[in-house]
């Protein structure tokens, strides 16, 4: 199962119940949408430090990393890297 099917399980199973995850667009925006609030940003963070096991820094923690599964993916990838590395 790749990053963007797991990312894409979580979001719907924590903020789209009854939904499927193909009815999840990759690209969606889940912060203009309302699907992912301030409070579910700081769950889906949690979550990503535990499932990802990363140390994840306040400094790196912007709206736009964590707008869509996308954007999710794409900080998961930096993230995961060793520093330096980019």
């Amino acid at each position: 199962m790749s990053n963007i099917d797991v990312i894409t399980a979580f979001v719907v199973e924590e903020f789209l119940p009854g939904s499927a995850p193909a009815d999840l667009p990759a690209d969606y925006d889940l912060l203009a949408t309302g699907v992912v609030d301030s409070l579910g940003l700081l769950k889906v963070i949690a979550w990503l430090e535990d499932r990802f096991e990363l140390a994840i820094d306040d400094l790196e923690l912007e709206p736009d990393s964590f707008r869509s599964v996308s954007a999710i993916d794409a900080f998961v990838t930096r993230a995961g890297q060793p520093a330096g590395i980019n």
